[in-house]
């Protein structure tokens, strides 16, 4: 009988390289730096650059742009860029408290704009009415607060093509440092300029062609860990399963990297720790965008949600620090990570209404207590509701052949109202594997014009510990880079075939709309659970 649950599993592809490890050549990213990297877990982003001014998107615009707005850009936005109200140590204290280990700093965009000061060009805060280096004055104080500093990098420069007459673009021909000698040798300046006036950099985003400036890095700096560039970074979405090696999600808190002070659509605090906790238990790193207004001061509707990932933080932020995953990702609302070094799980209840001072009970089935084990709600000590002395909020549990049973009391008041929206922690110690979850692969997807058909093929690895799982696919309309903003259509599932050995599976289908691109993933349904393969693509023609 399936209880419905939903989950991923932790595939490891050793064919599969999703990360640039160091070679012979000590070039590339040291394991230990990665190791290190993956154990601070989340990031704070920060786009911020001379058209924030504007609240359009940073640095984009440029791209079809006339030659009259060029001039202006070029000519007149450095000349009121005066952020004399930034106050980088009050970020820090922020950022701490909302549990980021590290920053990114976008040191230059696309633009070609420099936040730091440059012999390379004009085009650089130092020639605003603001002059001092505002790369410098954030290292000093995020490294101040003990947070690791990273910068963000375009190797893209749209003022450097201005003045080579080149058509501004991010694909046109010469518009890039491995088709442009000239930029390649002007990035390179820019990047010594980047790693030898600041100190030690813990982090390198390369925002486009990495050859050639990454080795760069490594050779100036052989700690510093290459983000994009060197490791899987999506942006705006969280993969479906677990990827290989070490991953970076990157997320805005609204529709826009850079500030945008009207027209914005703000994701809910709840989305976000949401959000953080999936990207963990996937085993990635979230870096979340913060956008500051020209002046220097954060918008107040990021301040607010920065604090209240401060607060979600300050009751529950063990459970993200130097964690892995779990045997499975998810329970269908539980989520699961589990101590680096140790037994201790953490299980995320999300989705899920929990009034203060109810006791709530949840079956486990991926978890299993020993005689050792001790569970609690995370923040709280278990002894005391308020204003009730008739009541003891002590978590309990028990083991049974059907899983692990928990039954636990919120008893910790964070709002005056009592009520409390986001994810609560159940910490589980000495836990074990409640069950060897099924391994599918999904090995591809084609459209056959005879057929008419998407032909769709998956690969059964293990059944786990069942002796017969049932088998199939899962497909919706793939989002584009431009349709990101848009909502995600819901899967459809194909009918599901029983399996009892591994091997290979193909099911076909038809009813998919011509013209358009399909996501496709394969599943397994385990008696108690169900898990997928990674998602690939499927074009449908017209």
């Amino acid at each position: 009988m399936s209880c419905g649950l939903r989950a991923g599993y932790i595939v490891v592809l050793l064919c599969s390289m999703m990360w640039i490890a160091q070679g012979d050549d000590g070039i590339g990213n040291r394991p230990e730096r990665v190791e290190a990297f993956r154990d601070a877990g989340s990031g704070l982003f920060i786009h911020w650059s001379l058209d924030s001014q504007l609240g359009s998107v940073i640095s984009h615009s440029l791209v079809g742009a006339s030659q009259d707005y060029a001039e202006r850009y070029f000519n007149e936005l450095p000349g009121t860029f005066n952020p004399n109200r930034f106050d980088p140590e009050e970020w820090a204290v922020l950022a701490k408290l909302a549990g980021f280990k590290y920053v990114v700093f976008t040191a230059k965009h696309h633009s070609g704009f420099c936040m730091f000061h440059t012999a390379t060009s004009e085009f650089s805060i130092e020639h605003t009415p603001y002059k001092k280096d505002i790369t410098g004055e954030l290292v000093a104080a995020f490294r101040k607060h003990g947070l690791a500093i990273g910068f963000y990098y375009s190797p893209d420069d749209f003022y450097f093509l201005h003045k080579q007459r080149k058509l501004i673009s991010r694909r046109g021909r010469g518009a890039t440092p491995p088709e442009n000698p000239e930029l390649m040798k002007y990035d390179q300046q820019q990047l010594r300029e980047l790693l030898t006036k600041y100190g030690p950099i813990d982090i390198m985003f390369l925002d486009g062609p990495a050859e050639g400036l990454r080795e760069l890095c490594w050779k100036l700096q052989p700690n510093i860990v290459i983000t994009r560039g060197a490791m899987e970074t999506p942006e705006q979405v969280t993969p479906g399963i677990p990827l290989p090696g070490a991953w970076e999600g990157n997320l805005t808190m609204g529709t826009q990297w850079q500030y945008k002070p009207t027209n914005e659509r703000y994701k809910s605090g709840t989305q976000l720790i949401e959000t953080l906790i999936e990207t963990h238990a996937k085993g990635g790193n979230l870096l979340l965008n913060i956008g500051p207004k020209p002046n220097g001061e954060l918008p107040i509707e990021q301040e607010s949600l920065l604090r209240e990932l401060a607060l979600w933080n300050f009751v529950n932020g063990e459970a993200l620090r130097e964690v892995r995953p779990w045997v499975v990702t998810n329970e269908e609302n539980i989520w699961f990570t589990k101590r680096k070094d140790g037994d201790t799980v953490y299980a995320f209840v999300t989705k899920t209404p929990w009034k203060w001072g109810d006791p709530m009970t949840f079956t486990l089935r991926s978890v299993s207590a020993t005689v050792k084990t001790r569970i609690s709600v995370l923040g709280q000590n278990d002894k005391v509701l308020e204003y009730r002395p008739d009541v003891t909020p002590r978590t309990a549990w028990r083991q049974d052949e059907n899983g692990l049973h928990i039954t636990a009391i919120r008893a910790q008041r964070l709002y005056n109202d009592r009520t409390w929206p986001n994810p609560v922690v159940l910490k589980i110690t000495h836990a074990k594997p409640g069950l060897i979850p099924p391994v599918v692969v999904t090995t591809g997807a084609r459209w056959d014009t005879s057929k008419q058909a998407a032909v769709l093929t998956g690969e059964l690895k293990s059944l786990g510990d069942a002796d017969s799982v049932q088998v199939g696919f899962q497909y919706r309309r793939h989002r584009s880079v431009i349709e990101l903003y848009e909502k995600e259509e819901p899967w459809r599932t194909t009918e599901p075939r029983a399996l009892t050995n591994p091997g290979s599976f193909t099911i076909e289908v038809n009813e998919l709309a011509k013209g358009r691109t399909y996501d496709v993933r394969a599943l397994v349904k385990h008696p108690l659970i169900t898990m997928y393969g990674a998602d690939v693509q499927v074009s449908v023609p017209k």
